[in-house]
């Protein structure tokens, strides 16, 4: 089983060392951050996670697809020589290929699929573990493990997926992603429009017995961690718009 990972947004140098403090100090029972990288922040997730590794022991940066140009296109800002030398001088060992959200306003650059990027990093860096994404919601289960089975014959050696919100339906996929490396989504929604977020922007849904209070998302979280505990699973949490502390504190053995 892999260890359990929390998500931290990259705002700003002096927030993500903050947030850094509060897990080595608070929730010792976590060693691992994944980083996304977001475009309306500075800091890149290559950068954000050479930080962290100084306070966890491991630190993954989310890639965007489509921020990278494999193809001398020059519709992308970074090249595929200049994500080695990044990846390379912060020492990174894993990565999470996403294919990246167009900015509200923005014309899509539509430069490099998630697909491509895989197979180009596994071909130029052999030794770096590649996560991809997965998304149950998208589309029918068939279409995404065909999907995911794509981005397992170009290279990667596991996923993390979107959110999950009922354990039900988890089993399901835990299933047919049975025998593969997975990070299971796990996100507190704590208010009537981060809900709205998920069904209408990703098409989650929710169950029918879900109260967006700390309470509620408590429990599930703690649920969740009995299943992973129960299947040998590794989760990864998202904590939007909460306390680190507050969601998971006292929740895992050790914090």
């Amino acid at each position: 089983m892999l260890p359990h990972s929390i998500e931290l947004i990259p705002r700003s140098e002096a927030s993500l060392e903050a947030d850094l403090l509060r897990i080595r100090e608070s929730l010792p029972g976590f060693d691992t951050v994944n980083i996304p990288d977001l475009s309306r922040f500075a800091l890149r997730s290559w950068d954000a996670c050479r930080m962290a590794r100084g306070h966890v022991s491991r630190a993954i940066p989310h890639l965007r697809a489509m921020d990278f140009d494999l193809m001398g296109a020059q519709r992308a800002p970074l090249s595929l020589d200049l994500l080695k030398q990044r990846i390379l001088e912060a020492g990174l060992e894993e990565v999470i290929v996403v294919q990246g959200d167009t900015p509200d306003g923005c014309a899509p650059r539509g430069v490099t699929t998630s697909v491509q990027l895989i197979r180009a990093l596994r071909e130029t860096l052999p030794d770096l573990t590649i996560f991809a994404a997965l998304d149950p919601y998208r589309a029918s289960p068939a279409r995404e493990c065909a999907y995911a089975r794509e981005k397992r014959e170009a290279g990667a050696d596991g996923f993390f997926t979107q959110p999950f919100f009922d354990l039900r339906y988890q089993d399901v996929w835990a299933d047919l992603l049975a025998g593969e490396r997975v990070y299971w989504g796990v996100s507190p929604v704590m208010a009537a429009s981060t809900r709205r977020y998920w069904e209408r922007r990703n098409l989650a849904f929710l169950p029918r017995d879900f109260e967006p209070t700390l309470a509620w998302n408590r429990c599930y979280a703690k649920r969740a961690i009995a299943w992973a505990a129960e299947c040998q699973a590794s989760l990864y949490f998202m904590p939007i718009r909460v306390d680190l502390v507050e969601i998971l504190g006292g929740l895992t053995e050790g914090s």
